[in-house]
């Protein structure tokens, strides 16, 4: 599906790593692998907020015979070597380790740290790039880094959670703001292989709800006359506190068989409260190549029961990756098919709609709301 204002707002260009994390540390040449997986709020001066992961990674990662990697640690960030006839490196944003686990073991071509834009109401033009107000790891779950936010404005006040990369697990992590800019972290809140944590834009009741979606290594197989596939579903859970959280019993929703051969699926935007119900786009991911080609599509939720899907669009996608807002970064293009979801806004006739453009850029989408009648 075609939109008439579609356009790639932040570039790897644009991004200053004069001002990166990295600099009072190591003293190698790196380069921005993608600025892409924007969060996005409205702040309070009616300007927009995106807050993007920046992929930094080694210009030659390859030397003295080894492959490395860039990981935090204590006494700052520092570079690890690996023989190359101990690594696989099929997937140009990681690479696997040989080793006796029976899961992968991985480690990254480079580490993601959170950068906030701030954008014209319309989201079509940068105010200000705010350096100061870089997000980077400096605890020892974020040593892999910091990972795709998604921010929700609830009751006045800005949550966001975000993936935290590490030895020691995958998780899960909230942060909060009073303006939108200074982050407090709150702290771990959703344990080892739960990703894409999406909170409710208000209360339901007197509880906080969220989607989460929950990965493993292993699946079961689902009946043969099912009509669900076996894999990553999107859940949803509730807490009182946003803090701890209880998973419903069911799943909210699961991949279907059909005529895409979908692998994964998970949660895109924040949930917000619209005159059908909570409206939700999330991602499905058709098997292809080493990564897979992603989609958006969307949903709408019960307002007082979230549990209950009142529509669902899962055949005919609502983004696709578009080659044309990319056709001048062909250089730097290491992914194809893929469109990230991952923040939405309320303008009046249409929603602003934040995404990641090949894990490369940050795209800017206005959809007109008629598209999401039922």
């Amino acid at each position: 599906m075609k939109f008439e204002t579609d356009i790639l707002i932040l570039r790897p260009g644009d991004v200053d790593l004069s001002f990166s994390p990295l600099r009072k540390d190591i003293d190698v040449e790196t380069f921005v692998l993608g600025a892409f997986n924007p969060g996005l709020t409205k702040l309070p001066n009616g300007n927009l907020l995106i807050m993007v992961r920046v992929a930094e990674a080694l210009k030659e990662p390859m030397f003295d015979g080894m492959i490395h990697s860039i990981r935090w640690g204590e006494d700052g960030y520092k570079l690890d070597g690996y023989s190359l006839n101990e690594v696989d490196m099929e997937d140009p944003r990681k690479f696997s380790i040989q080793s006796d686990l029976s899961a992968p073991n991985l480690a990254l071509t480079s580490i993601s740290w959170l950068l906030p834009v701030e954008l014209t109401p319309d989201g079509l033009h940068i105010v200000n790039i705010h350096y100061d107000k870089i997000i980077a790891p400096h605890r020892t779950s974020e040593e892999y880094g910091i990972e795709d936010a998604r921010i929700s404005l609830i009751d006045g006040k800005y949550y966001m959670t975000t993936c935290t990369v590490s030895a020691e697990r995958h998780a899960t992590s909230l942060y909060s703001s009073d303006d939108g800019f200074n982050y407090f972290f709150e702290g771990i809140i959703l344990d080892h292989q739960n990703k894409d944590m999406l909170l409710f834009e208000g209360k339901v009741g007197n509880k906080y709800y969220a989607l989460t979606r929950p990965l493993g290594s292993l699946y079961f197989q689902t009946a043969k006359d099912s009509e669900y596939l076996p894999g990553p579903t999107i859940n949803l859970a509730s807490s009182p506190d946003l803090l701890h959280w209880k998973p419903t019993d069911d799943p909210l929703i699961r991949p279907k068989k059909g005529s895409l051969n979908i692998d994964r699926i998970g949660g895109g935007t924040q949930p917000i409260l619209t005159d059908q119900g909570w409206l939700i786009l999330y991602h499905a991911v058709e098997v292809s190549g080493n990564v897979g080609i992603y989609r958006t599509y969307w949903a709408i939720l019960e307002k007082d029961d979230p549990s209950k899907i009142i529509w669902i669009e899962e055949k005919s996608p609502l983004l696709e990756a578009n080659p044309l807002l990319t056709n001048d970064l062909t250089e730097s293009i290491y992914l194809n098919d893929v469109v990230f979801t991952t923040g939405v806004v309320d303008a009046g006739d249409y929603y602003i709609v934040a995404s990641g453009e090949l894990d490369l850029a940050c795209r800017i989408t206005h959809i007109p709301k008629e598209k999401f009648n039922f």
